[in-house]
């Protein structure tokens, strides 16, 4: 028998090998925790060629570290400390920062601690091919790890921990390789802004310097020190804007004061959502008050972006206002402002006073507003900054010097694309080769004294509406992920690539297991023109007792998609598909997307299917769900599909089937309306992109019938025509709906029976009635319509009731502002809210998921794993049996999915103004006014302007005028003198016509939709 010796260990290795906390628990009582450590001399320092280390496959760092530093000839890696990661991160995933990174564990713990979004974007550096950075283990080697020390705080013991790992790299290095006669060793610098840190490890010998002070002594330092943010940097010199000034803002609070007043219900907490016709306006949603809570002015906005959570305090009752009437736009308010004001100068104390004075007078015109009084209040403190960077442009007023030669450090304004965002004052010495450009810009501080927050330059983007930085530049804006699939992600895919197929039918193939073959079934699928991403098929057919067989067939995306691998976590990232008006961003590797789960004609395709029995009726007499083998007879287009229901002499089993289902589906959306559901609207084009050798340059083509073509131009760049086209809706749009809705609804019964704590279900609250007094009282003034709100079905049958004969588009428009009343449906844990909060309003349906999307949501994907498990096909993953897993899943998908919807119609937006301006030029060129003329609706009215809609392009703008006008705020008017007619009062929901314009801005080169009235009155001259 072998001989076992046991060792006793020395007492002070214990302490250092034991972490030692204290843990509250729920109910209050504190308990200490001990946990063990086990300490290795064996972890890889990760530079190539190391002959103490064993095992270097893995290494990315190389042997003689980075040559091209001034201060360190003989080589040298970086090993920066926390605040540099959480503070300079840009600078980091920058290109041109391709020096050598340490990332000790004790900094990436800290990074996870203080902001989840830094962390994954640290952990996304990581795995860069084009970074070399590696992850030193530091707690767990034994020369490295530390034991906080008696009366040492968490910050300091980390910051011991820091310089204990830089030190030990530094000797390290010296044994690493063999030494070389004349040449010193490679040196690890850390950095830190922390001076104290600095001073400790500069007496410990360890080569320290701040992040500035490192970038300065670079090669070609210009470019990266513009990456710098401005937050945490001591060394900067101020510039004249942050010198002596009058504060403007009141101080914000600490945040353990924030959290301990929203507790105690004297603070209240929740988004500030800043006002798109007046700047000097925003709101805050909380739960004490039915309205949101004002905030009027720039004092009382505290230094708020839209996007923050805020904690606001109320004013008395007595100071409490109405929402302004007027408009206030940044731009010409703070036009010539000066990106330096606020030194000692006199004539920049002058702009100071003139700005304050022409606000102070904005924001008492609004007191004067008669509209009912709300919540009004004060921002005290940020609980969570949304920051992130931003699309913006230059302002290329605000340059002192425009000679593109020029290296001088500039200050300058950079005016983000989207108009709810302050301008932004950066510091850089590229400012005059970027203007004309769009470029991306993060904010770092806003101080106390400061109209605008500081900033720093991230990277140039590209030329303003080119097509390439348009299309990034809108990614970017709405934060959508659109890199690449890496190697990781793509090797998840099956081997056998695009031509992976369906095996043949055999017991033994586990393809084949609990899968049922419907391939002899007449299944079809109907989608917009042009889809690729078939994600969805159906079926009908007669049964010999006289009832229908209807079924759902969805790609069996789970199949492909494992959970926990590196294509499951991207796709959860990614969250869905987006759509834009040119491409669309893939949630899935177009493999799967458009390929192997794509339900098309003549191939055998997996399928996840929910099969009913019928009466003719639509009753339900049973459902059953099932994993299934279909192969698609046909892949229809809308209207192909409706000319088969429209052509009474086709009676082949296809056309047959598709009746059935339109049968069906006409009494089921029949039934959903009886029950209070909703048919709302919301202003909806299409963008058609065609070959100009196919159409005329001003009329571009429409695949569909019915639809109006509004408007076309040539797109130079491509050689296309752009068209806007008003989408048609036809009977088997509706049939699709219905259809899919009844899958949904079904699934979503079943896995929340199966498991009520954590189905991944969807849900629409019912809306504050609140929100609808604004439109109930436009409505009975103007038009003697009363719009009952008690619920759902109430509200759908008195939208029925708001017709106007004169204006069949009239109900419509009712539709699209109802729908701005509503609140946004969202996804959620079943476990995670009571039951009573699960319906869905504007469906009427009491439960409700999304399944029939996998392609291009994740949330059906989450839906098909749990229903695969609640028909014992498939084990449930146990990270959807945790319920803090499915909600913070749950929080991603609803970011996105927000984020997917305003890209999208920013994209549509943006064509829509390319397709306006070019038209307009044509026009120009023929010789007839420019600018496009439209039918628009009066939508809203202000002081000094009017809010329009212009229906047949879905696009909203403002007509503003310069000159006073009377404007009565009680009955929704405002008169305009005509030098014909006399007085001309326009009203609230009136129609009018406008002249479109697509002015760019000199200064910024952003281009910008500028409306004037041309009937019933010419507002050129207001």
């Amino acid at each position: 028998m072998a001989d076992i010796t046991i060792q006793k260990r020395p007492r002070n290795e214990a302490v250092v090998t034991q972490r030692k906390f204290f843990k509250k628990t729920a109910r209050g009582k504190v308990i200490k925790v001990i946990r063990e450590r086990y300490l290795r001399n064996d972890i890889y320092c990760g530079v190539v060629g190391c002959r103490l280390c064993a095992d270097g496959t893995t290494a990315v760092l190389p042997i003689s570290g980075d040559m091209t530093h001034r201060d360190f000839p003989c080589g040298h890696y970086i090993l920066p400390d926390t605040n540099i990661f959480l503070t300079q991160m840009d600078l980091f995933e920058s290109n041109q920062f391709v020096f050598p990174i340490i990332l000790l564990q004790t900094v990436m713990e800290e990074v996870r601690h203080r902001s989840l979004p830094l962390y994954n974007r640290l952990k996304a550096l990581l795995k860069s091919e084009d970074k070399q950075v590696w992850i030193f283990y530091n707690e767990f080697r034994y020369e490295t790890a530390v034991i906080r020390e008696e009366d040492e705080t968490p910050n300091d013991r980390n910051d011991r921990s820091i310089r204990e790992g830089a030190r030990w790299y530094n000797s390290h290095l010296h044994l690493a390789r063999l030494p070389i006669r004349g040449q010193k060793p490679p040196q690890v610098v850390l950095l830190t802004e922390d001076a104290g840190n600095r001073e400790k490890a500069l007496s410990a010998n360890i080569p320290c310097m701040s992040i500035r002070e490192y970038i300065e002594r670079t090669q070609k330092p210009a470019p990266l020190l513009d990456l710098l943010a401005a937050a945490g940097s001591e060394e900067i010199e101020p510039t004249k804007a942050t010198g002596a000034r009058a504060v403007l803002y009141a101080d914000h609070l600490p945040t353990a004061v924030l959290l301990t007043g929203v507790n105690a219900g004297q603070l209240h907490q929740g988004h500030f959502n800043a006002n798109s016709y007046n700047y000097l306006e925003g709101t805050v949603l909380v739960p004490t008050f039915a309205k949101p809570v004002l905030l009027v002015g720039r004092e009382n906005m505290n230094r708020a972006v839209h996007g923050d959570i805020v904690a606001v305090e109320i004013l008395p009752e007595s100071e409490w206002k109405s929402p302004g009437d007027e408009v206030v736009d940044a731009e010409s308010m703070l036009k010539n402002d000066d990106v330096e004001s606020g030194d000692e100068n006199d004539q920049n104390d002058t702009n100071d006073t003139l700005v304050q004075a022409r606000e102070s007078r904005a924001v008492r015109g609004s007191e004067h507003a008669p509209a009912e009084k709300q919540p009004t209040g004060r921002v005290v403190g940020i609980i969570k900054r949304n920051w992130r960077a931003y699309v913006c442009h230059i302002d290329a007023s605000s340059l002192t010097s425009t000679s593109t030669s020029s290296l001088s450090l500039q200050t300058i304004f950079a005016s983000p694309v989207s108009r709810l965002l302050p301008r932004i004052r950066i510091r850089t010495r590229q400012a005059p080769s970027l203007v004309g450009q769009k470029i991306l810009v993060a904010p770092d501080r806003w101080d106390r004294t400061s109209r605008y927050p500081d900033g720093h330059f991230v990277r140039a983007l590209g030329k303003v509406e080119s097509k390439e930085a348009e299309q990034e530049s809108l990614l970017l804006e709405f934060d959508v992920p659109y890199r690449p699939f890496g190697k990781a992600i793509l090797d998840c895919l099956p081997v056998e690539g695009d031509a992976w197929t369906v095996p043949p039918k055999n017991d033994g193939n586990a393809v084949w297991r609990d899968r049922e073959d419907l391939r002899d079934l007449v299944v079809c699928s109907i989608d917009p023109p042009g889809c690729q991403d078939i994600d969805d098929a159906l079926h009908a057919r007669l049964l010999p007792n006289g009832n229908i067989e209807a079924g759902v067939h969805i790609a069996d995306v789970s199949h492909f998609v494992h959970a926990d691998t590196p294509m499951d976590v991207e796709a959860a990232s990614r969250g869905t598909t987006v759509y834009l008006a040119d491409k669309r961003v893939d949630m899935l590797p177009s493999l799967l997307g458009t390929n192997l789960c794509s339900l098309r004609a003549g191939v055998e395709r997996l399928a996840f299917s929910v099969i009913w029995e019928l009466t003719e009726d639509a009753n339900i007499v049973n459902v059953r769900f099932t994993k299934s083998v279909i192969s698609s007879k046909a892949a229809l287009e809308y209207s192909e599909a409706q000319m088969r229901l429209d052509d009474s002499t086709l009676a082949d089993p296809l056309t047959v089937s598709i009746r059935l289902l339109n049968s069906l589906a006409k009494k089921l959306k029949a039934k959903r309306m009886a029950a209070g559901a909703l048919d709302l609207a919301s202003p909806e084009v299409r963008i058609n992109l065609a070959s100009p050798e196919s159409s005329d340059p001003l009329v571009a083509p429409s695949d569909l019938p019915d639809s109006s073509t509004l408007s076309g131009s040539k797109d130079e760049e491509k050689g296309e025509t752009i068209g806007v086209i008003q989408k048609a809706l036809l009977a088997t749009n509706s049939l699709v709906e219905e259809f899919m809705l009844l899958a949904n609804i079904s699934v979503a019964m079943r896995i929340n029976e199966a498991f009520p704590q954590t189905a991944v279900l969807r849900r629409h609250m019912a809306p504050p009635k609140t929100n609808f007094e604004k439109l109930q009282d436009m409505l009975m003034k103007r038009k003697g319509f009363t719009l009952d709100v008690s619920d759902s079905g109430a509200l759908a049958a008195s939208l029925d009731r708001c017709v106007d004969p004169q204006s069949p588009a009239f109900n419509t428009l009712v539709r699209i502002m109802a729908t701005r009343c509503m609140t946004s449906a969202e996804y959620f844990c079943a476990g995670s809210v009571s039951r009573d909060t699960f319906r869905h309003y504007g469906l009427a349906s009491p439960i409700y998921t999304h399944f029939t999307s996998p392609i291009r949501r994740y949330a059906d994907v989450l839906a098909h794993r749990q229903l695969a498990a609640a028909i014992a096909h498939t084990p449930l993953h146990p990270s959807l049996h945790s319920k803090v897993h499915v909600e913070r899943i749950m929080d991603v998908l609803n970011r996105r999915h927000r984020m997917a919807q305003m890209a999208s119609r920013a994209s549509v937006e943006f064509y829509v103004g390319l397709a306006l301006r070019e038209r307009g030029e044509v026009l120009a060129k023929s010789g007839k006014a420019g600018g496009v003329v439209e039918e628009a609706f009066v939508i809203r009215t202000f002081r000094n302007g009017l809010g329009v809609f212009v229906f047949e392009l879905g696009l909203e703008g403002l007509v503003m005028f310069k000159q006073d006008v009377r404007f009565d705020a009680e009955n929704y008017t405002v008169t305009l003198p005509s030098p014909t007619a006399g007085d001309v009062t326009i009203a609230l929901f009136d129609k009018v016509k406008v002249k479109i314009d697509v002015e760019k801005d000199k200064n910024t080169q952003r281009g910008r939709v500028k409306m004037t009235l041309v009937s019933p009155v010419d507002s050129s001259g207001l």
